[in-house]
């Protein structure tokens, strides 16, 4: 048993006083910076018949990366992507026919985040930092630090879900984590968007209920915001919430996870379901993996069964998502190709598969990382995407149009 003394008795009373400190400003912080924004959402979606999105995903604040010729923490990197994301406002749409095209433009009404902020924190070396710091970090940079305005000159809106690293601090993983489990992430996602009668706090968060499902219908268009992807659990959730959407009603999903999910994502099919290295299974979704017992199986099963609702609710008419870290618009058939789905992959500050540290070299082409402007237009059924590129040139780097696809939502 160790034995307490004095001196570290002091150092431990001083480490919690720290740890309560900063969770108290988180959770102030947060719940006034978001409360402030309900009035602006509230106009937006009743008076508006455009809307104008900004989305960007897996800002992974734990790790680092080169960028701009040194080796930066995700908190810099991030702080350089605010900045750019700031500057929307003040350009140009490109003449490309789209949404807006060739309009200044002025307003964004919402910031979407399609998860990983944190990330999870191995055990070194070298030793990542907790969930509870990057939310305070992500806090800061985004909660704080975007200048954002829509229309009525209110703060925009700003709309998170988790991502698969957020799932692994508040469940575990199957390498060693310290701590071994941290909710703080999960915790503050899910009061900003569900905004319980009760808040959740890391002691009464339990990830097998507390699912960040939510909806909003913005210009006439149905947003769902779909904790991780679609599985058969979320799809119950999925199918009550379209209910009550006219089958005439646009509806778009934003997630984590791409379309053809990974298989260690779903949750172990050995016999208790455990998290563990040799199995490696994640368990981040509560769909049990059907193509295999490892996790170089297919997601076949998994995926016809989403085709199925797909093809049963013939308003979703796009799909939106992270974790892959590159961005890229291309159309998803399915398992058996009876499907035809508009889905818009969105790069990572953090980890671009292109531009950032996930690439092949880990170092990337710093001048294809890039964020999507959507412009909804509501009267129209029309959606413009567009790549934004904010670090060509590096820290002096102004806003540049990459790629687009303007698509009908009828």
């Amino acid at each position: 048993m160790k034995r307490i003394t004095a001196a570290n008795s002091l150092q431990i009373t001083s480490e919690l006083k720290a740890v309560m400190i900063q969770l108290l400003f988180i959770a102030t912080l947060t719940l006034s910076i978001y409360s402030c924004k309900k009035s602006s959402d509230d106009q937006v979606t009743t008076t508006q018949t455009v809307a104008q999105i900004v989305y960007t995903s897996d800002l992974h604040y734990g790790i680092s990366r080169t960028f701009r010729g040194v080796t930066a923490d995700a908190s810099t990197v991030n702080q350089a992507l605010v900045q750019q994301i700031n500057a929307v406002p003040a350009a140009t749409f490109p003449n490309d026919g789209g949404v807006n095209t060739g309009k200044k433009i002025s307003t964004i009404d919402y910031l979407i985040i399609t998860g990983d902020i944190s990330n999870r924190e191995q055990t070194g070396p070298p030793q990542i930092q907790s969930s509870a710091t990057s939310w305070a970090q992500f806090a800061t940079s985004y909660l704080s630090g975007i200048s954002l305005k829509n229309a009525y000159n209110q703060s925009s809106v700003i709309l998170l879900s988790d991502g698969n690293h957020d799932v692994s601090n508040a469940i575990g993983y199957y390498k060693a984590m310290l701590p071994e489990k941290d909710p703080t992430t999960m915790v503050n996602i899910y009061n900003m968007m569900l905004k319980p009668t009760t808040y959740k706090t890391n002691a009464s968060y339990d990830y097998t209920t507390d699912k960040i499902n939510y909806s909003k219908d913005i210009v006439g268009v149905h947003l769902m915001f779909v904790n991780i992807w679609p599985d058969s659990a979320a799809r119950v959730w999925m199918a009550n919430d379209l209910s009550k959407v006219s089958s005439t009603t646009p509806v778009i999903i934003f997630t984590h996870d791409q379309p053809d999910i990974e298989t260690n994502h779903l949750t172990n099919p050995n016999g208790t379901h455990t998290i563990n290295s040799t199995d490696k299974f994640e368990n981040i979704v509560a769909e049990v993996c059907k193509d295999g017992i490892t996790t170089s199986a297919p997601t076949t099963i998994e995926q016809k069964a989403f085709v199925s609702f797909l093809q049963a609710h013939q308003n979703i008419k796009a799909y939106f998502h992270g974790n892959e870290n590159k961005n890229e618009f291309y159309v998803y058939k399915g398992p058996d190709n009876n499907i035809s789905l508009k889905v818009f992959r969105v790069d990572s500050p953090m980890k671009g598969l292109v531009s950032g540290g996930d690439a092949p070299d880990g170092i990337g082409d710093e001048t294809k990382l890039s964020f999507q402007v959507i412009a909804i237009d509501g009267a129209t059924k029309t959606m413009t995407v567009r790549e934004c590129l904010w670090n060509t040139t590096g820290a002096t780097s102004l806003l540049v149009w990459g790629t687009n696809s303007t698509i009908s939502l009828n």
